[in-house]
């Protein structure tokens, strides 16, 4: 890796960029950041965010340059790590999302169902540009991605370019912190078996003693994410379950539910997401302003920069913690194949992530439920990939969120109009005629 410790962090004209400004500057000696370029394609908002990150690395007296650009290539050449939080399309291509699968009776979410399959297609094909110039300008770094669907982000980069990459979220740290704070056990270690966004956790222990099934008798919840309306598993399904499920299952477990939520409700998550976007935005311009405002706890984004910056400084400083990463899974859960990307504890240090095996794993329910999502994720960057429309109904019929070939047809179909411009894998047969 390059002596020098340059960061670079694209789409920084994210509302949440503050928050890994915030985590540098908490790591400041531990991190000696030579220079930290944001780029971002969005004009206004890289110089709103970038601004207050500038005003904010002032204030803490960070010695390091900051550089605003709108160039990959610049921003790329010469980095230690790459921070990757891109929104292809923007929030507008999110509301298009959760919004015409309504019109199929289907869930429109920005990382499950036919949503985040669209979210995919866009993302892909970009981070996969993304991979290859970093094989030329900064061949050693380590990207760090956050981008979602994270896991199936993962799932296609370390199948399908040669970066050296973990993808990550912050609903696993959320999890624990709420589980620890409730059971009031503050040094517990936990088993936590998934996806992304698909997960459970399966063992709580401390000192010796596995606190599960204290936490399945009380029904314990973990702690919602903000942008999730959670209506909580009951202590029977817990208990039918026999393990903590993450908020993300309510989409599965309670799936009529949700569906009727969506179709109520007056605004959707995006648009809701875009008004909080600008009145942060208005905040942001604001010149004396030089920390994160409270505000932006109000998205998902809590605990972002612990999670993130935390596992630059294990990766930089070569720590061997352990981190919940997405990464192949290289034979952590014997029931899933080497080459599939996981959500699982790593132990972190200088040459990247090595996944903790989880031996003699026996929950049915938890094994038949990812090799089922798995088989979605594979076809998912398949399509994504080669626009492969074959690919895409089958991965659209193993979603649980989907499963009826006609409404998944009509959906698609209109779903990829919609968003012609950026998907070119789906239409490059068309502009070579």
């Amino acid at each position: 890796m390059n002596s020098r410790l340059k960061i670079a962090i694209i789409g920084s004209g994210s509302t949440y960029t503050p928050e890994l400004i915030e985590g540098m500057i908490k790591r400041k000696d531990v991190l000696p950041i030579d220079e930290l370029v944001l780029m971002d394609i969005d004009d206004r908002k890289l110089k709103i965010v970038g601004s207050l990150c500038e005003r904010m690395i002032q204030a803490a007296n960070l010695s390091c340059r900051v550089v605003m650009t709108q160039n990959l290539d610049e921003a790329l050449r010469d980095a230690s790590f790459v921070l990757a939080q891109i929104r292809v399309g923007k929030l507008p291509a999110r509301v298009i999302d959760e919004s015409i699968p309504l019109k199929y009776d289907l869930i429109g979410q920005e990382t499950c169902g036919i949503g985040g399959f669209f979210k995919a297609m866009r993302t892909i094909p970009v981070m996969l540009h993304i991979a290859e110039r970093m094989q030329e300008l900064c061949p050693d770094a380590w990207l760090i991605n956050f981008s979602n669907p994270a896991g199936i982000v993962t799932e296609a980069m370390l199948n399908h370019s040669k970066v050296k990459m973990l993808g990550l979220c912050n609903v696993p740290f959320n999890m624990f912190k709420s589980i620890r704070e409730t059971l009031q056990l503050e040094r517990a270690n936990f088993t936590y078996i998934g996806l992304n966004h698909l997960s459970w956790i399966t063992s709580i222990e401390q000192d010796g003693k596995d606190y599960l099934k204290t936490a399945l008798e009380m029904g314990l919840n973990s702690e919602a994410m903000k942008n999730i309306p959670s209506s909580g598993f009951s202590k029977d399904i817990i208990q039918m379950v026999g393990a903590i499920p993450s908020s993300y299952l309510e989409y599965y477990y309670f799936k009529e539910k949700k569906l009727k939520l969506l179709k109520e409700s007056e605004l959707t998550r995006g648009q809701k997401c875009m008004q909080i976007e600008e009145e942060l935005l208005n905040i942001y311009m604001d010149a004396e302003l030089h920390t994160k405002p409270e505000l932006l706890s109000t998205r998902g984004g809590a605990n972002y920069s612990e999670v993130a910056i935390s596992l630059v400084d294990a990766i930089y400083n070569d720590k061997q913690e352990i981190h919940v990463v997405n990464l192949l899974n290289n034979g952590a859960l014997d029931f899933m194949e080497d080459t599939d990307a996981v959500e699982v504890c790593a132990v972190v240090g200088k040459d990247g992530a090595v996944p903790i095996k989880v031996r003699d794993f026996q929950n049915r329910h938890i094994i038949d439920y990812m090799r089922m999502l798995k088989a979605y994720e594979r076809e998912t960057v398949a399509a994504a990939v080669h626009g492969d429309e074959d690919a895409a109904m089958r991965a659209l019929l193993m979603n649980p969120l989907v499963g009826d070939y006609d409404a998944a047809y009509h959906c698609f179909s209109e779903l990829k109009a919609a968003h012609k411009v950026d998907l070119p894998q789906f239409f490059a047969k068309e502009t070579k005629v």
